[in-house]
């Protein structure tokens, strides 16, 4: 399977702290990859890097392209939503319209016009006369309508109300998405993306300290809930994280015998939320 995006030893340095300490991955076409971390911790360094917008050291391939030196053809393959959408005030829907169809090759103005159908934007709408909501759904429209291999996306849905989240991905899954595309996302609302993910990045002071598939993740990770008379048993097991929920004790283990843990209480998977905050304990001291 083709990598669509290799970094080794990516590195990124600013005067006083270091973004991205040799950080090395490879993603797979056709995968719906999760880059998760605090703030600060190199998401957003990592994506520019990715895009072309930002100088580093190390290796990092796109597409079979040098970010660095092949921005212009990386472009025609690759798309970007981040939390502001880069759109004029001034714009008119219509004028958007017609502005990414000169300029981008790749653009299919009948598809995007489909997508802005399903939507309360009439073509004579300006930007500064939109909800974020709808400036959201206009970018949307602009990018899907691109037949791009690579979609990244930076906090795509901050500042959203819950329906035009849930809406957001499930226009991505059904009007973008397939074998042959692939996706990064970040976000803080792990749990709202983590049905569609297919791969998970935790990212902390510039290093992955996770990189796994969702199926792997199951395999690995395991929560217990215990009474409290099984507590000492789970704690001599070295958990990764202990938390209280009504009188009972959850333990998460990575990597420990599943039929032992059955033996101590109620197991289960643990969600993506709670596997971040037991990684990434003390980063937030």
């Amino acid at each position: 399977m083709n990598a669509v995006v290799t970094a080794s030893g990516l590195t990124k340095r600013y005067k006083q702290s270091v973004a991205l300490d040799g950080v090395s991955f490879e993603i797979p076409s056709g995968r719906i990859v999760g880059l998760i971390g605090p703030n600060g911790a190199g998401k957003t360094t990592a994506l520019k890097a990715i895009l072309g917008l930002t100088d580093f050291q190390g290796q990092l391939n796109v597409l079979g392209l040098d970010p660095r030196t092949q921005r212009n053809q990386l472009m025609e393959q690759v798309c970007f939503i981040a939390d502001v959408a880069v759109l004029p005030r001034w714009i008119r829907v219509s004028e958007a319209v017609d502005f990414v169809a000169n300029v981008h090759p790749r653009f299919n103005r009948a598809k995007c016009e489909a997508f802005l159908a399903r939507t309360k934007l009439q073509p004579s709408m300006r930007v500064k006369q939109m909800s974020k909501g709808m400036i959201v759904q206009l970018h949307l429209a602009l990018v899907m309508a691109i037949d791009a291999r690579l979609l990244i996306l930076d906090e795509p849905t901050l500042g959203l109300d819950i329906l035009y989240r849930k809406q957001f991905y499930q226009n991505l899954l059904e009007d973008y998405f397939d074998e042959n595309k692939t996706i990064i996302v970040t976000t803080h609302q792990v749990e709202e993306i983590e049905h569609i993910l297919t791969d998970l990045m935790f990212i902390r002071d510039g290093k992955i300290v996770l990189n796994t598939d969702m199926d792997a993740m199951g395999d690995r990770f395991t929560e217990v809930m215990v009474a409290a008379d099984r507590a000492a048993d789970a704690r001599r097991l070295n958990p990764l994280d202990e938390r209280q929920v009504f009188g009972k004790s959850i333990f998460l283990f990575d990597g420990a015998d599943r039929a032992t843990l059955e033996s101590m209480g109620e197991v289960r998977r643990p969600s993506i939320s709670d596997l971040f905050v037991a990684t990434m304990k003390g980063t937030y001291a």
